[in-house]
């Protein structure tokens, strides 16, 4: 009984499957003929079409050409790429750890083989019926206008990379404030810092580097310092207050960049270490490492450069005004007697030459050939915002100070084309 009763199911499954196929399978064809061939023909188009790329990198020792074998090329096809590619970009410059990409059809056909030669350019070799032809193509980058804020808790440079930040960005900072602050002895435990400036970025989000910071904020211990990009009445760009005074002044506050303890006094009765008798230090004595580099903190004419007696290799430069500088104890010299330097130049290295216990810098100042302290001199600055021009920066303070508070507002900000920045800008 069972077994008629699975036949005549069977049979019902049959009945019903012959029905469905010459109800709607038969009929098919003939209710849209040229859309069904259209449709039909249009899978394997986009599928030919499509790309799966696959992505290596470099290895330390390989040549590239066998980087591409691993992507099954053969020998004599790399070969062949490896020749184009070669004519647009020379292959010894192919870096370990660098990547190259290879976008294939679905069926597997090559179509492009890409190396990123560096963040803003890729080598780019493609299949041609000649075998195959190379360029090498800027990687396009969009300029933003960004915020950039931190704390500090031991230095500049690591509150800035804390803050996602590379350290040239801390530099251009430091730069800025470099005529009011020394960044080697003022910073505090908990001052902040806020930016408003350009970055470049590339498509895939990499960083493509820093443009013009527009504004910027460093608050030193409750002092608060402004800085504002603008220009002078000749079109040349520098930083100004909030209340158009110039931030460039006639002397840089620091002979060092960063880092750099102040170890000795300016003093009119200091004791010598090495001499044991209480005797005038009429300089600043910076701890640094042998090496470190020494900058001129002011325009000026090089008077004296060479070893002299107990302050070792010695660069003594004369000023506008009247000012003096001199820089003691080097290991090395960079100038000569005569040659004019620009302020902010490196000039010699920190030593230990002459009368001295370690490694340090001694800096002294003089004005009309008196001694000054450094420490406590007041520098005098350059010219403030014209009249002419003051409307014009009133306009460029009103936008640019809210943002440094106000990131929200940076959305309807377009990034800025100030005059370029001259070398000396932002010290």
């Amino acid at each position: 009984m069972a077994i008629v009763s699975l036949v005549v199911l069977a049979a019902g499954v049959a009945a019903l499957e012959y029905f469905v196929r010459s109800r709607f399978v038969s009929d098919a064809p003939s209710q849209q003929p040229a859309q069904v061939a259209l449709a039909e023909a249009a899978v394997p188009l986009e599928a030919a079409a499509a790309t799966a790329p696959s992505e290596t990198r470099i290895l330390r020792g390989e040549h590239f050409t066998s980087a591409l074998e691993k992507f099954g090329l053969s020998p004599e096809d790399a070969a062949s790429a490896s020749a184009a590619a070669q004519r647009a970009f020379n292959l010894r410059q192919v870096r370990a750890g660098n990547t190259i990409t290879f976008n294939r059809s679905a069926k597997g056909e090559l179509r492009e083989i890409d190396y990123k030669i560096d963040p803003g350019r890729v080598l780019k070799i493609i299949p041609d019926d000649r075998g195959f032809s190379a360029e090498v193509q800027e990687i396009p980058a969009k300029t933003e206008v960004v915020t950039v804020t931190g704390r500090v808790d031991d230095s500049l440079f690591n509150a800035v990379e804390q803050a996602g930040e590379s350290a040239e960005l801390a530099m251009q900072l430091a730069q800025i404030f470099a005529y009011d602050l020394d960044f080697y002895t003022d910073p505090r435990k908990g001052d902040s810092f806020r930016i408003v400036l350009e970055k470049k970025k590339y498509s895939d989000g990499e960083i493509a580097g820093y443009g013009n910071i527009l504004a910027a904020e460093y608050d030193n211990g409750g002092r608060k310092y402004q800085a504002l990009l603008f220009h002078d009445e000749f079109g040349h760009s520098g930083y100004y207050s909030a209340d158009g005074k110039s931030l460039q002044k006639a002397f840089l506050r620091s002979p060092l960049k960063f880092g750099a303890p102040v170890t000795s006094h300016f003093s009119k009765a200091r004791f010598h270490p090495i001499l044991k008798i209480y005797r005038p230090h009429m300089g600043t004595d910076y701890g640094a490492p042998v090496g470190t580099p020494v900058q001129t903190i002011g325009s000026g004419r090089v008077v004296f450069a060479g070893r002299k007696g107990g302050e070792g290799n010695m660069v003594q430069i004369a000023h506008s005004e009247g000012y003096e500088t001199m820089y003691l104890h080097l290991s090395r010299m960079f100038v000569r007697i005569g040659q004019h330097v620009e302020i902010g130049k490196t000039i010699g290295l920190v030593g230990s030459t002459g009368l001295s216990t370690g490694p340090h810098l001694d800096f002294r100042i003089l004005q009309r050939g008196q001694y000054k302290n450094f420490e406590k001199l007041g520098l005098p600055a350059s010219d403030p915002v014209g009249r002419k021009n003051w409307a014009e920066f009133a306009a460029v303070r009103d936008k640019c100070l809210p943002l440094l508070t106000n990131s929200a507002a940076l959305e309807a900000v377009a990034a800025p084309a100030p005059p370029a920045l001259p070398a000396t800008a932002g010290r």
